[in-house]
């Protein structure tokens, strides 16, 4: 269907970027959780940070970002541990907010609609190894002998943000339900609040350490 804009094995793409966005994360955690302490249209603020995030990666992917990343590892390295510093600054801040009695809790996680909005953006540009990802994934994907290779990434670019913005939806939604649940159950709410902080904390761990 798009292999005239250079796209090619479509349905095998389709099917990886359905794999790769089920994957828990710490974008999707956040959605999840932003949707779960302050509804749907903080949830879809947190949402359009990870959008734009993901869309400013894409773009510098298809620009050649990832080849210089490569080249220079110290600034891997140090984007790379931003990364993960940051991670750990919202999982500790999680773990303390478990402890905390009342509704204050929810603003650790979203704040105000800004901050939920920059919190979502920075978790998503401070991952280069999504860059470096997104260039060895597309590039399967794209004609090598197509004079226009922008159009092939566009187009694979869109079809992987709209399926992103399909699954934050369901999330925004199940965890205004899971709201509804947990505010007559404060132990698991406590409970889960430290849960997601320990995960952005796992996930902080594994940028470090991963090569």
């Amino acid at each position: 269907m798009f292999a005239h804009y250079g796209v090619i094995n479509l349905w095998t793409y389709v099917a990886g970027v359905v794999f790769i966005i089920l994957l828990p994360g710490p974008n999707s955690l956040f959605v999840l959780a932003t949707g779960a302490s302050r509804g749907v249209r903080a949830g879809y603020q947190a949402a359009f940070g990870v959008f734009l995030g993901d869309s400013i990666l894409m773009t510098l992917t298809a620009a050649g970002a990832a080849s210089v990343l490569q080249l220079l590892p110290v600034l891997y390295l140090v984007l790379k541990t931003a990364g993960a510093l940051y991670l750990c600054y919202l999982g500790i801040h999680l773990l303390r907010s478990a402890w905390r009695p009342g509704p204050a809790r929810a603003q650790v996680v979203s704040g105000g609609t800004d901050g939920r909005f920059r919190k979502a953006l920075l978790l998503s540009l401070l991952n280069p190894k999504a860059i470096l990802f997104l260039l060895s994934f597309f590039v399967q994907f794209v004609d090598p002998h197509y004079t226009h290779p922008a159009l092939s990434f566009f187009i694979l670019a869109a079809i992987l943000q709209t399926c992103s913005i399909l699954y934050l939806s369901v999330l925004i939604f199940g965890g205004t339900r899971l709201a509804a649940f947990f505010r007559r159950r404060q132990m698991l709410a406590r409970t889960g609040s430290g849960l997601v902080g320990l995960l952005f904390l796992g996930f902080a761990g594994m940028m470090v350490f991963e090569e």
